[in-house]
């Protein structure tokens, strides 16, 4: 997606863990377990949530901040939580006019040909509205994006 704003201040948003909740739809009941989390992520950080992805069930997910780099990319992946495999990739450049922001997430669910199934029927489509919730939540905080 593209962004109505500096590198400067996504990148302050989207290296904040605390932020995650604001571009998080409320169904999916996300709340942080980590206690006193820095500001700003490292490698290395863990962060634990609570969260909600299908069918109201709670579910514990820890994720491991991998890979940092200042103003540019992040990844995160799963330690525990509801899929096999959760790599996410962030990466933020600036563009005319504002920042051009990318996500990319490398996923495998559990329940080998069962949970191939469920990805089918719910889980990509789940995937996807979560992620056009976070454009939208992101547009409201920075306004749509104008290449003029």
């Amino acid at each position: 997606m593209k962004i109505n704003a500096s590198v400067d201040e996504v990148w302050d948003f989207i290296s904040s863990p605390k932020n995650l909740k604001e571009i998080t739809p409320e169904y999916m009941g996300f709340d942080i377990t980590s206690k006193d989390l820095p500001e700003k992520m490292y490698p290395g950080m863990i962060i634990s949530y609570i969260v909600k992805p299908l069918l109201g069930i709670k579910t514990t997910w820890v994720t491991e901040i991998t890979q940092v780099k200042d103003k540019a990319y992040f990844v995160d992946e799963q330690r525990v939580g509801p899929y096999n495999i959760w790599h996410h990739q962030h990466f933020i450049e600036a563009i005319e006019g504002g920042v051009l922001m990318k996500d990319i997430v490398s996923y495998k669910p559990p329940y080998g040909f069962l949970g191939y199934i469920a990805n089918s029927l719910m889980i990509k489509k789940k995937l996807t509205e979560i992620f056009e919730y976070r454009t939208i939540a992101i547009e409201t905080k920075y306004g749509k994006y104008n290449s003029n």
